[in-house]
C-alpha cells in the first residue's frame, strides 16, 4: 500500500506539471491573430514522424523490462534504452523543425494552424512534443548516474525513470494533439485515415500507461484491489477520452484491441529470441527473452460500455462519468478475477498465456512459481476501502478523460 502511496503522489505532481505547462501553452494560442487553418487532403509527414515516436517508445519500453527480466542491467547501451531514447530524439528533432519552420515562415499552411509561445510558432501538439523530447533526453545521463551511485534496479518509479515518464508523457500528449488537430482540419480519406491512426494511438498510450503500473497488476496480486485501483486510475481517462475524440463507433473497443493484440504478439515473439543472465543471483534458468504478461481484459468493459454508448448519448456529464466508471470497473472485476485464477493455475503454463516463463531473479518459493496469489492481511474492511477509492477513482478518470477528449476533438492548431 505504501507504493501505491508514492505512486499516487508522484502521479499527482506529474499531472500537475503536465497541466500546468497545458495551461500555459493553451494561454499562449488563444492570444494568436485570428487565422483559418489550411485544410489537409493527405496526412502530414510530421504525423507518420511522431506517431512512429510513440511506438518506438512503447516497444523499447517493452523490451527494457524483459531485457531486466532475462539478462539483467548490464550497462546503459542496450538496444531497448536506445529505442526508447530514439523516440525523444525523433519527436525533438520533428517539433523542432516544425517550430523553426514555422518561425521564420517557411511553411505558411502549417503557420496557419499554429500558436504563439515565448515568440516561436508551431503547432500546439508541436511545443509538448518538443518539451517531452528535451526531458527524454535529460533523464538518459540522470538515470546512468543513478545507477552508477546507488546501483542496478529494476524499479519503474525510480527518480530518473519518473523523469523519463514525464517525457513520454508529453510526447504521447503532444503526438495525440497534434494528430487529432490535423485530423480536425483535414477531409475525404486524409480524416479517415487520421482517426484509423488516433485509435491506433490510442492502443500504444493504453500499453504504456498499464507498464507504468503492471508492478501493481502482476498476476499473482489480482485478487488484491490495489490492483483495480491502480488500473482504476490509468485506463477509464484513456478510453473515455478516446471514445470523445475518435469518431468511430467502438472506439473504446479498437483502441483495447490494438493493446491486446500488442501485448499478445509481444508475448509470443519475445522467447525467440535467446538470452542469458549476465547479473546474480540467478534461481531461474534462461535461455531466452522472458516477456511481459498476457494481457489485462480490458477489451470486455470497452466493448460493454461502447455497447452502452449511443443509450447515453443525452446523459449530462458527472452522471454519465458515475454510471461508465461504475460500469468499467465492475465489468473488469468481472472478468479479471476468475481469469486470474486462470492464470495462477499450472493450468495456463503454456507458450500462448505466457505464464510458464520467470525472470532470472524469481526465488523458487515465489508465490507465482508455486501458483498462489500473494496474500494480503487487510486490516477490518481494509479491501472494502480501497475498492471504494478503486470506484472512486474509476468515476474521476473517466470524467477527466471526457473533459479532455472534448477539448482534443474542438483543436485545430
Amino acid at each position: 500500500m505504501g507504493c501505491i502511496a508514492i505512486f499516487g503522489r508522484r502521479c499527482a505532481t506529474l499531472n500537475f506539471n503536465v497541466a500546468s505547462t497545458l495551461e500555459s501553452v493553451a494561454q499562449a494560442s488563444r492570444n494568436v491573430p485570428p487565422q483559418t487553418p489550411a485544410e489537409l487532403t493527405a496526412v502530414p509527414w510530421y504525423v507518420w514522424s511522431l506517431f512512429a515516436a510513440v511506438v518506438s517508445v512503447v516497444i523499447g519500453g517493452y523490451w527494457d523490462i524483459s531485457w531486466h527480466m532475462s539478462i539483467g542491467r548490464d550497462s546503459f547501451w542496450t538496444p531497448a534504452h536506445m529505442l526508447i531514447q530514439f523516440c525523444g530524439i525523433l519527436a525533438g528533432f520533428t517539433c523542432g523543425y516544425l517550430i523553426l519552420s514555422c518561425t521564420l515562415g517557411r511553411d505558411p499552411a502549417l503557420a496557419s494552424a499554429s500558436v504563439s509561445v515565448w515568440r516561436f510558432r508551431g503547432p500546439l501538439g508541436a511545443f509538448i512534443a518538443a518539451w517531452g523530447g528535451a526531458t527524454m533526453l535529460t533523464s538518459a545521463p540522470f538515470d546512468n548516474w543513478w545507477h552508477n551511485a546507488y546501483g542496478l534496479d529494476v524499479k519503474i518509479f525510480s527518480p530518473p525513470h519518473v523523469v523519463l515518464d514525464g517525457g513520454v508523457l508529453a510526447i504521447q500528449i503532444g503526438a495525440l494533439v497534434l494528430i487529432a488537430s490535423t485530423r480536425n482540419r483535414s477531409s475525404g480519406t486524409s480524416r479517415r485515415n487520421l482517426d484509423w491512426l488516433l485509435l491506433l494511438l490510442g492502443g500504444m498510450i493504453t500499453m504504456l500507461a498499464l507498464t507504468v503500473v503492471w508492478e501493481s497488476t502482476y498476476r499473482v496480486l489480482m485478487h488484491t484491489a490495489q490492483c483495480y485501483r491502480a488500473v482504476a486510475i490509468v485506463v477509464p481517462v484513456v478510453f473515455a477520452g478516446f471514445a470523445r475524440i475518435s469518431e468511430h463507433r467502438w472506439a473504446r473497443t479498437m483502441v483495447a484491441g490494438v493493446y491486446t493484440a500488442y501485448a499478445m504478439v509481444m508475448l509470443w515473439i519475445f522467447t525467440l529470441f535467446p538470452a542469458t543472465p549476465k547479473l546474480g543471483p540467478v534461481y531461474q534458468r534462461i535461455t531466452h527473452m522472458v516477456p511481459m504478461e498476457f494481457p489485462l481484459l480490458v477489451i470486455v468493459p470497452a466493448l460493454l460500455l461502447d455497447l452502452l454508448e449511443p443509450r447515453t448519448a443525452g446523459w449530462k456529464k458527472w452522471p454519465k462519468a458515475v454510471a461508465f466508471g461504475l460500469i468499467f470497473l465492475a465489468a473488469f472485476l468481472v472478468a479479471q478475477w476468475p481469469f486470474a485464477t486462470f492464470l495462477v493455475s499450472p493450468a495456463s503454463s503454456n507458450w500462448f498465456f505466457g505464464t510458464k516463463y520467470f525472470a532470472y531473479f524469481a526465488t523458487p518459493n515465489g508465490y507465482d512459481i508455486r501458483h498462489l496469489f500473494v496474500p494480503i492481511d487487510y486490516a477490518a474492511f481494509g479491501f472494502w476501502r480501497i475498492m471504494a477509492e478503486a470506484v472512486l477513482l474509476a468515476i474521476l478518470s473517466s470524467r477527466l478523460g471526457s473533459a479532455a477528449g472534448e477539448w482534443v476533438r474542438a483543436i485545430r492548431r
